[in-house]
């Protein structure tokens, strides 16, 4: 958890600015590129490899990505690596992948293997 979680008000002056974030996580390959980089930085043909798009779309969402300071770049030669900006994020996609598992799954994986150790409620359901 973090040092300051606590309850944040609707009137917070961030909330505009986090509908801009989710709005940019609105694209699958934009998730992917987020995924593939939650252990480290890695080079824009590997993200091409790994999300399976043309260099040229990857391109483009890596420059959306960096200019909403979700990604950040080293440049080493002819090659620019990205990484996170920050832990934040991958949080986010995690939960919406979580949150997506639950519309599919009354028990979703994500559970079950958090808390093998768990108690069943009167359901059968983990609690």
């Amino acid at each position: 958890m973090y040092a300051d979680d606590a309850p944040i008000s609707p009137q917070h002056p961030y909330v505009e600015l986090a509908v801009e974030v989710f709005a940019m996580l609105a694209d699958a390959t934009r998730v992917r590129i987020v995924l593939a980089l939650q252990d480290g930085e890695l080079s824009v043909g590997e993200l091409v490899e790994i999300v399976g798009r043309a260099p040229a779309g990857v391109s483009q969402h890596l420059a959306k990505l960096r200019m909403a300071r979700i990604v950040e770049t080293r440049q080493e030669g002819q090659r620019v690596f990205y990484r996170l900006a920050n832990e934040h994020v991958i949080r986010l996609v995690t939960d919406a992948i979580h949150q997506a598992e639950h519309a599919i799954d009354a028990d979703p994986a994500h559970h079950r293997s958090k808390h093998p150790g768990a108690v069943e409620d009167r359901e059968g359901r983990r609690a």
